[in-house]
């Protein structure tokens, strides 16, 4: 039996800088296919070679897309992305020639593609307009209020360089720390250390050149981000490992009562792969929020709100 597709379709997508996920749904919610490429970020349109890591995932996404749900094209596209900054007047001019890139990748009009950040069009998967503040923590970390005007205020998402505390991305810099500077003290302390074993085995080497290599060699920001996975896993059995992702959850307040110092109390969703690397993380979370704070810890589902939105655009 052939599957017949309603002409109003959207394309949603959410990337990231550890993975980019993609959905095709119709204006009427109904989702016809999922999945997900390569990360990717807004900071890769600096030079040749990430541009040309833009046109070929892309175009990837696009080529899977259309398989799935059997048509040529992917019709209106509404896209999220990390290290996109709309509210820049230097970064919207670096946006349209983002969009001019994706337009062509995907095969579509540049008139077909809705630009934002991630973080904006996951806001619109959990709250309306007003309604509450989303923290979201992934390889990097940030915390946004849509107001009833629609215009988006925020706290954090400064880069793993000045702070994005609480996120993937810091969680593996405040272990690899930890564990350079016992060596500094006692070399081959590591040994004793579940979470440096269990760092390094993702690293590949427990010498020195094997975390230079890996921190400052070519590897994204989500390949970094993605040693959380280590500390994580060791916060049972290792006490340093534990102690960082408590004081990830202390970061992640931190973004949350910046918000509600400026607009109030409001109910807040705390999102991303980071924040659910560990239950503490929420537990320390939530206990350094103001009293009567609702805080729930949700899986973002932002590339389904986006293809959602970009089918109602078709309409």
């Amino acid at each position: 039996m052939s599957l017949t597709i309603p002409p109003q379709i959207g394309l949603g997508i959410d990337a990231g800088g550890t993975a980019t996920r993609w959905a095709v749904a119709t204006a009427t919610g109904e989702v016809l296919a999922e999945g997900r490429v390569a990360g990717l970020t807004g900071l890769m349109m600096k030079d040749d070679a990430g541009r040309e890591t833009l046109r070929s995932t892309f175009a990837q996404l696009a080529q899977d897309a259309c398989a799935a749900i059997g048509r040529t094209s992917v019709g209106r596209v509404c896209a999220g992305m990390t290290g996109y900054d709309a509210s820049s007047q230097t970064r919207n001019a670096a946006g349209d020639a983002l969009i001019d890139l994706m337009a062509a990748a995907l095969a579509v009009n540049t008139s077909a593609v809705m630009l934002g950040n991630d973080v904006e069009i996951a806001y619109h998967d959990f709250f309306a307009p007003g309604e509450g503040y989303v923290v979201y923590a992934g390889t990097g970390s940030i915390a946004a209020f849509i107001d009833t005007e629609n215009v988006m205020h925020r706290a954090g998402g400064r880069g793993g360089l000045l702070d994005d505390g609480g996120s993937g991305y810091w969680i593996a810099r405040e272990a690899l720390r930890h564990i350079w500077r016992n060596e500094d003290e006692a070399p081959g302390r590591w040994r004793d250390s579940p979470m440096a074993v269990e760092t390094f085995a993702l690293i590949g080497g427990s010498d020195w050149v094997d975390s230079r290599n890996f921190m400052y060699g070519n590897k994204s920001r989500g390949d970094i981000g993605m040693l959380a996975l280590a500390v994580a896993k060791s916060a049972d059995r290792d006490p340093a490992a534990l102690a960082i992702l408590r004081a990830a959850g202390v970061e992640l307040a931190r973004l949350g009562n910046a918000m509600t110092k400026r607009y109030g109390v409001r109910p807040i969703a705390l999102l991303g792969g980071a924040a659910t690397l560990h239950p503490i993380i929420a537990e320390v979370c939530h206990a350094h929020l103001p009293a009567g704070t609702t805080l729930t810890i949700a899986v973002s589902h932002a590339h389904i709100a986006a293809a959602r939105i970009a089918a109602k655009m078709a309409t």
